[in-house]
């Protein structure tokens, strides 16, 4: 028997046309006997909610308050004992009054100080000195042709060196600034003071 044949023998379909024979049997019962109205209608019935609350725990008991404390009362005053102290008194010797009639010895006289004004430093005229160069002749006089003398003031400190030189005379400006830079290199023997060194330079052209 092949495939086809089987399939075409009602046989084998017998289950299956009875259990759609049951079910629409089942079916035509529900309606005729109002079953599914009632399912629908069960269906269709509002639904009850309850909401339960959340049962609360109860409060911890909270322990009494302590009882309060209560201050010592302050102890009674007692007034301090009176101690009554004798002060010694003290007497006063007399007071001897003696009344002189002699005037005093005349002091001493007033001594008169004479203030010695300071003394200026001598002069002294061509003083030696230990070493001192000797002023140049100045090239713009040489080449001019010029010739001068100048007086020159040499401020000596006690140590020995020329602190100023002051030009006193001079018969031409063109030779002051040699005499200056020559006489400031001078040197002298220490002393108690100072003094101020005169000196003439006579500046002359040899042939």
């Amino acid at each position: 028997m092949n495939y086809a044949e089987r399939e075409r023998n009602p046989a084998k379909h017998l289950p299956s046309i009875m259990m759609v024979v049951i079910l629409h049997l089942v079916i035509g019962y529900a309606l005729v006997t109002g079953l599914a109205r009632r399912v629908v209608e069960v269906i269709k019935a509002p639904i009850e909610t309850k909401i339960i609350e959340e049962i609360k725990k109860p409060p911890p008991e909270t322990p009494p308050p302590p009882p309060p404390k209560l201050a010592a009362p302050p102890p009674p005053f007692i007034p301090p004992p009176e101690i009554n102290i004798q002060v010694p008194t003290v007497t006063q010797a007399p007071t001897i009054t003696t009344v002189t009639t002699t005037p005093p010895p005349p002091g001493p006289p007033p001594v008169v100080r004479h203030e010695v004004a300071p003394t200026q430093p001598a002069v002294r005229k061509n003083y030696k000195a230990t070493s001192c160069p000797q002023p140049a002749f100045p090239r713009q006089a040489i080449q001019q042709g010029i010739t001068g003398k100048v007086t020159a003031w040499v401020h000596v400190s006690p140590n020995g060196s020329v602190n100023n030189v002051e030009i006193r005379e001079s018969s031409n400006r063109i030779f002051d600034r040699e005499v200056v830079r020559a006489l400031s290199q001078c040197r002298f023997q220490p002393e108690s003071v100072g003094f101020i060194g005169e000196y003439e330079i006579v500046f002359n052209l040899q042939d």
